[in-house]
C-alpha cells in the first residue's frame, strides 16, 4: 500500500465519520460554508472561551472529500487558540493551491496533509477548502468584531 492509498483510505475513514457532525451545545460561533459549483454546504459551529476553541463540530451535506476535509480540520483545531487555528486555515489553503510543499512547513496540519495532493484535481480543491475557508471567515470576521474574547 503506497502513500496515496493510506491518504485516500483516511478520507474515506473521515467522511463516514459521525463524531465531529453533530449540532454543538451552546456554540458561540456558527458559519454557514457553500461551494455552489457542487452544492457542498457545512454549518460549522464552534464554542470559543478566551480565544481558546474549547469545541467545534458541523452539520450538512457534501461530497467525502467536503466531509472529511471538515472532520479532520475540526480534530486539528479542537484545543487551539483561534490565532492558530487562523494560521492553519491559511497554510492549509496555501498547501492545497500548491503554495507550501515543504513537509516540515506543513507538520502541523497533522492528518490534514491527505490533502496535499488534491491540487492534482483541480475540480475537487473547492471540495478540500470549503471548511478551511468557513473557519478563516468566522475567525476574521470575529476579530475584526473583537468578539472572540467571549
Amino acid at each position: 500500500m503506497n502513500l496515496n492509498d493510506i491518504y485516500t483510505e483516511l478520507i474515506l475513514e473521515q467522511s463516514r465519520n459521525k463524531r465531529n457532525r453533530r449540532h454543538l451545545e451552546n456554540p458561540t460561533h456558527v458559519e454557514l460554508g457553500h461551494n455552489p459549483s457542487c452544492g457542498d454546504e457545512i454549518t460549522l459551529e464552534l464554542r470559543v472561551k478566551e480565544e481558546k476553541i474549547e469545541d467545534a463540530s458541523y452539520t450538512g451535506i457534501g461530497c467525502a472529500i467536503s466531509q472529511a476535509s471538515t472532520s479532520i480540520m475540526i480534530d486539528t483545531i479542537k484545543g487551539l487558540d483561534t490565532q492558530k487555528a487562523l494560521e492553519l486555515s491559511n497554510k492549509f489553503i496555501a498547501m492545497v493551491k500548491g503554495e507550501i510543499s515543504d513537509e516540515a512547513d506543513l507538520e502541523d496540519l497533522e492528518d490534514a496533509i491527505a490533502f496535499e495532493s488534491i491540487q492534482n484535481l483541480p475540480a475537487r480543491v473547492k471540495c478540500a477548502v470549503l471548511p478551511w475557508y468557513t473557519l478563516k471567515e468566522m475567525i476574521e470576521t470575529d476579530i475584526d468584531k473583537k468578539s472572540f474574547s467571549v
